[in-house]
């Protein structure tokens, strides 16, 4: 049973299965173990970050595609659901209406930048992405009337995802059953059957095709396999999947802007978190998503107590100051890439292997 759900792709490391179940534990108690909004707000952006991670690493890890159009279709997702909910009010039939337009919409321009642009070398298609997701998001900022512009868009969920919707009046572990707890889980399983879905797709006779067109496009070419159609279909594939990591973004925010789903500081996020969990790899994108987000999120506040700690020595505790966040931020980035070139997951399977 076990073997069918992670589609016979096992961690192949003690440490590794350790900490991908502390991970699912962790996200799946999140609300009881660290009560607090905030703490409930970094397991969310988590659980979207994975499958938004996951689905570009099944076109950068699998099939060798450096893509910078990918927030675009996560911004397609956001707004879908974000315009529908708008328009049509509070409901589900708005969401499933907003996101089945946006699939649809991911899908034809997925399509065409893989028509028109996979068949270019590497370098070019990457320039093309990128213009078109710059574009996408210029478009997205002067329609103003259907987007909100460079304000957003501010809407309400159904009910019973709404934080004023109360399940019971009885609090379970000290923890209120509202509907924003509805909604988290809801993100969570949404999350834990996509990355489920994206480890079935390439364990799959698809997905080792892939793997042989990222490892030698020319030979997989040679022995009969139509490259363009598999990276078309990689590239839509990935392209759905960022969507409905848009659509769980935004129905956790119940605001969708530019800046929210489309800058490009989402797309390095991305790229570093994908670099940080390993290519290739699902699970790095689980592993990855949790360290950068929670070191994103908290790195602040512990600096400000290693500030406040060292304040006798005010060089160090300058050094240490909470403004420089970034700056560690970067240094721990390097650190990572330092001793886990191959990503975190790499390194433990390697490790194994030793």
């Amino acid at each position: 049973m076990l073997s069918r759900v992670l589609s016979n792709d096992f961690p192949r490391s003690r440490v590794l299965a350790v900490v991908l179940v502390a991970i699912l534990l962790a996200l799946a108690l999140t609300p009881f173990i660290v009560p607090g909004v905030k703490a409930l707000n970094v397991a969310a952006k988590i659980l979207v970050f994975i499958v938004l991670v996951a689905s570009f690493d099944l076109l950068l890890g699998y099939t060798g595609i450096v893509s910078f159009a990918h927030t675009m279709f996560f911004g397609i997702g956001a707004y879908g659901v974000a315009i529908a909910s708008t328009r049509m009010g509070p409901g589900w039939p708005a969401i499933f209406a907003g996101l089945a337009v946006a699939l649809a919409l991911s899908f034809v321009l997925a399509l065409a930048v893989g028509l028109f642009s996979l068949r270019v070398r590497a370098i070019f298609f990457s320039m093309i992405t990128l213009a078109v997701a710059a574009a996408f998001q210029t478009l997205a900022s002067q329609l103003s009337e259907i987007t909100g512009g460079e304000d957003g868009l501010t809407f309400k969920m159904p009910e019973v995802l709404s934080p004023g919707f109360q399940l019971s009046d009885t609090p379970w572990l000290g923890v209120p059953l509202d509907g924003r707890l509805i909604c988290y889980y809801l993100l969570f399983a949404m999350a834990l059957v996509l990355l489920l879905a994206m480890l079935r797709i390439v364990n799959s006779p698809f997905g080792r095709v892939l793997q042989a067109i990222r490892e030698n496009e020319f030979r997989a070419e040679a022995i009969g396999y139509r490259v363009v159609l598999y990276r078309t279909t990689s590239s839509i594939l990935s392209a759905l999947f960022a969507t409905l990591a848009g659509a769980m973004l935004a129905i956790w925010l119940r605001y969708n802007g530019p800046d929210t789903s489309l800058s490009f500081e989402v797309m390095l996020d991305v790229l570093l978190i994908v670099v940080i969990g390993g290519m290739g790899t699902i699970y790095g994108a689980a592993i990855g998503s949790a360290v950068f987000v929670v070191a994103q999120s908290y790195l602040q506040d512990l600096l400000k107590l290693a500030s406040d700690a060292t304040a006798a020595l005010p060089w160090l505790s300058a050094l240490l100051s909470p403004d420089r966040w970034l700056l560690w931020l970067g240094l721990l980035f390097v650190l990572s890439v330092y001793y886990f070139p191959a990503g975190v997951v790499g390194r433990l399977r390697a490790m194994r292997g030793a």
